[in-house]
């Protein structure tokens, strides 16, 4: 590859990269698509699965676009970033959460961070000797809660 398309490309990546910074999924999906058809560069794939995920609902081939991103560089937290956001637009929280928190323990994310204020922790069951899906758990804890002591 020769560097002016090399270049070309990493102009669309870096346009990408504004677009999800302003909300903007299907301009950096656009963006993505048109730098990896010059440039194949798995660095990359982590946000063009969040964009598939998100703009497509093509979920399988985001999960596998992300999963292949940690995989070429495990040490970069944005790729876990991406990786537990397409878990959250599935519903898989518990997923998303775990991803989260191995992305914080590459390197510290402020993106990450601030998903995981937001999506919060679990308090612990009201008996914790009865699994946390017990009926008695569950509406002990809707009970207590309502009543304020929880």
């Amino acid at each position: 590859m020769d560097p002016q398309t090399g270049a070309i490309a990493a102009k669309d990546f870096e346009r990408a990269l504004k677009e999800l910074e302003q909300g903007n999924v299907l301009a950096a999906l656009a963006c993505l698509e048109n730098a990896l058809s010059i440039w194949d560069d798995p660095r990359w794939y982590s946000r063009l699965g969040f964009c598939v995920a998100k703009e497509r609902g093509l979920v399988t081939q985001a999960l596998q676009l992300c999963r292949t991103a940690v995989e070429h560089e495990p040490e970069n937290p944005v790729h876990y970033l991406y990786l537990g956001k397409v878990h959250l637009i599935t519903g898989n929280t518990v997923e998303a959460l775990q991803v989260f928190r191995q992305g914080m323990a590459q390197g510290r994310d402020p993106e990450i961070e601030r998903l995981l204020e937001e999506i919060g922790t679990r308090r612990a069951p009201v008996l914790p000797f009865f699994a946390r899906e017990s009926w008695v758990n569950k509406y002990l804890g809707i009970l207590l809660g309502r009543l304020g002591l929880r």
